[in-house]
């Protein structure tokens, strides 16, 4: 049917590939680049045979808008999958514009010198992707992306009005190091280790870092400790679900994770500063990242289930309603299906899925939007399909 360039070769990566790779009836082709062209080819290799999708590798910088244009007029794709870092959304959507082709990415933009991450700066390309008639389609992974078509789904079901939400994402695995990241270990200790916010009544409410601590039992998992996080959903959730009140973002942490992280910080590790060593600029957050396990290797080794999902509250036919819908993931299945751990399983097939419900149409609308303003029923439907199947529950335990 039609051709994707994914930019990006690290874990979530490899399941976009492997995932486009089984549906190969849409994705009839597929061209996988990265700044390192040894990484895609790698990637080529393990598919090369086992699928009729077409696949070729190029190099790139991503943060270059002059070569990701020159890279989309030569391979001509009807869709860019962004899987590589944050920082590089603008560029890709400058170059998706100017070639006047849809784009989709997993996280939404945050400046590589202020770790501070909002969708302004994409909302501010709404007209110019209207007018060129291209779609981009943001934040479809899972959290976001899956937690926004979960509460979607919701409101299209079960709720006339939904007054709460919370995300739960809890990771019951266990790699056996006593200290990893479970994706791109910068991305995500900027992330653990700012303040804590959620928002009520349209407005922030700014917490301290792990300030509010809940425990939650996780079917399949079993009780863990979790903590108020910031999170990019909660921005757009609050703009497009009908009602809302209040949104929180709560992520499991086990405390010897918590115990390195602290530590980290308190040497000055996950600054993202830059300093001077030797006569050289190093920003140390960047070193720390080289020096840690990165996330891809984890695999093999890494034992348990994710579960994550959303409890909603709110009012059907004038009474009131509480809805938790969720999915359970095992990380040796995945890595068994695909090579990799949960975690980047968990937000590769929802990429696939985003890219695959634009190209055939079913979400293609000129503009920018984000996943909980389309139809959430034939991306619900795919998420069985593809690996990633849900289950509801009436009558959830809330969080208080």
């Amino acid at each position: 049917m039609g051709k994707a360039l994914i930019i990006g070769a690290g874990g979530v990566a490899n399941v976009v590939v492997h995932k486009c790779c089984q549906n190969s009836a849409v994705f009839t082709k597929i061209c996988i680049a990265s700044r390192t062209k040894s990484k895609c080819d790698q990637l080529k290799a393990k598919l090369q045979g086992k699928t009729t999708t077409k696949i070729t590798t190029a190099q790139v910088d991503a943060s270059d808008v002059n070569q990701l244009i020159t890279l989309i007029e030569q391979e001509q794709p009807d869709i860019v999958i962004h899987v590589a870092l944050p920082y590089q959304d603008l560029t890709i959507m400058e170059a998706c514009l100017a070639t006047k082709t849809d784009y989709v990415d997993t996280a939404n933009y945050e400046p590589e010198d202020t770790a501070k991450f909002e969708y302004k700066w994409q909302w501010a390309y709404r007209e110019r992707f209207e007018k060129a008639g291209i779609t981009a389609l943001l934040g479809s992974g899972f959290d976001p992306g899956v937690t926004g078509v979960f509460c979607a789904y919701a409101q299209k079901h079960y709720f006339d009005e939904i007054h709460n939400i919370d995300i739960l994402d809890c990771n019951g695995g266990d790699h056996g190091y006593p200290f990893a990241t479970n994706f791109n270990p910068e991305i995500n200790i900027r992330e653990v280790s700012a303040n804590g916010s959620y928002i009520e009544n349209g407005k922030w409410v700014e917490t301290k870092q792990m300030e509010i601590k809940r425990v939650y039992d996780f079917d399949q998992v079993g009780e863990k400790d979790m903590y108020l996080l910031r999170h990019e959903e909660l921005e757009s959730l609050a703009l497009n679900i009908r009602g809302v009140k209040r949104i929180r973002f709560f992520m499991t942490f086990g405390q010897s994770y918590l115990t390195h992280l602290k530590c980290l910080e308190n040497v000055g590790m996950t600054s993202i500063e830059p300093i001077i060593y030797e006569g050289k600029e190093i920003v140390p957050l960047q070193f720390l990242k080289a020096v840690l396990l990165d996330p891809a290797s984890l695999g093999p080794c890494t034992v348990g289930k994710t579960n994550i999902g959303c409890i909603c509250q709110g009012i059907k036919d004038g009474k009131p309603a509480s809805y938790y819908i969720y999915n359970v993931c095992d990380h040796q299945a995945c890595y068994k299906e695909v090579g990799s751990q949960a975690v980047s399983y968990t937000t590769g097939v929802p990429a696939m899925i985003g890219a695959m419900l634009v190209m055939t149409g079913k979400w293609k609308k000129p503009g920018v939007y984000n996943v909980e303003q389309f139809d959430p029923d034939p991306f619900m439907d795919a998420l069985n399909q593809w690996g990633l199947p849900w289950t509801e529950d009436f009558h959830p335990v809330l969080v208080d």
